[in-house]
């Protein structure tokens, strides 16, 4: 189920040994030139007539494989591509090009090359941050609207809310992560078993978790991860520590739909905080769910953008 509020989203680097999978199929891929190298791209439902609808996936350091299930929203092409250093795009080592503005950059270029002259926008997670900066300083046009899955547009809501859900967790875990926060040590076992319990509250609530979402674990570039965000999604160590956006939602002007689960890192009163900073704007709540909702509650979510895109489009 979902909770709607009409008008008034990292990953981590490691994978839990005890995550059962389950498989996905993958669509057909073709590359792109972007900034300092090329990305891999597919797309599904190419012969669809509606506006396509372009999928920008979390981390950073990630990549979209995650995100496979919105292949079934239909009713128009479904753009997919992995960031550069992610997946089967180029893997430059060079840490200059980990940045939000050469991201941005590359965004833009992958619209270039695919002709996507006119869009929808899906951002989840670091995605969110992605698709807001470039509206914000691009402001590109034919843009129809943007779907926010997840948002982490403040950074400093992001980590007061991973402070809160922190303090809810057993006293062990709790202590861990202090502790090696304080010694800048990420690697120890009781940290990772902390982590482990924080994921499976916040980050994805199913058993077993789906076989796209372990493939984005497993293929993480956990140097891009460390650098922009962190060593996991509570500790914020990396350059987007700084991301604060939440005061200029106003300026975009597209329709936009935020959503996120009952249990969201982007938790649902940081979601209506956004929501309530950008006029004419919706959000959805899904309930049992947390960060990845559109894998916990797919049914629920797909039906909710779908519906969302159709009235942009009406």
């Amino acid at each position: 189920m979902t909770t709607n509020i009409l008008a008034h989203d990292q990953i981590a680097t490691f994978i839990p040994e005890n995550v059962k999978r389950k498989s996905m199929d993958l669509p057909h891929e073709g590359f792109a030139d972007v900034p300092s190298g090329k990305i891999v791209y597919h797309v599904a439902g190419a012969e669809e007539s509606g506006t396509p609808l372009l999928v920008l996936h979390g981390g950073p350091g990630c990549t979209s494989d995650y995100l496979e299930p919105l292949a079934a929203l239909g009713g128009r092409p479904i753009v997919f591509y992995d960031q550069l250093g992610c997946g089967d795009s180029d893997r430059p080592a060079d840490p200059s090009l980990r940045t939000l503005e050469r991201a941005v950059d590359e965004l833009a270029a992958v619209r270039k090359a695919l002709g996507l002259d006119r869009v929808h926008i899906l951002g989840q997670s670091w995605g969110t941050m992605l698709a807001v900066e470039y509206m914000l300083t691009h402001r590109p046009d034919g843009v129809e609207s943007l779907v926010l899955s997840a948002p982490c547009l403040s950074a400093s809501h992001w980590a007061a809310d991973g402070r809160r859900y922190l303090l809810a967790l057993p006293d062990d875990h709790r202590e861990a992560v202090l502790r090696a926060e304080e010694a800048g040590s990420y690697d120890g076992p009781a940290y990772q078993e902390a982590m482990t319990a924080y994921y499976r509250l916040h980050v994805c609530r199913t058993d077993p978790w789906p076989d796209c979402l372990m493939k984005t674990f497993e293929r993480l570039n956990a140097d891009i991860y460390l650098q922009m965000w962190g060593p996991s999604e509570f500790t914020i160590t990396g350059s987007l520590g700084d991301f604060e956006r939440a005061e200029r939602l106003h300026e975009i002007r597209v329709p936009t739909l935020f959503t996120c689960g009952e249990f969201d890192e982007a938790t649902p009163e940081t979601t209506a905080y956004y929501h309530s900073m950008m006029p004419g704007s919706e959000v959805a709540v899904f309930d049992g769910a947390s960060h990845e909702h559109h894998l916990e509650a797919t049914v629920a979510y797909l039906a909710t953008v779908r519906e969302f895109l159709a009235r942009v489009e009406g």
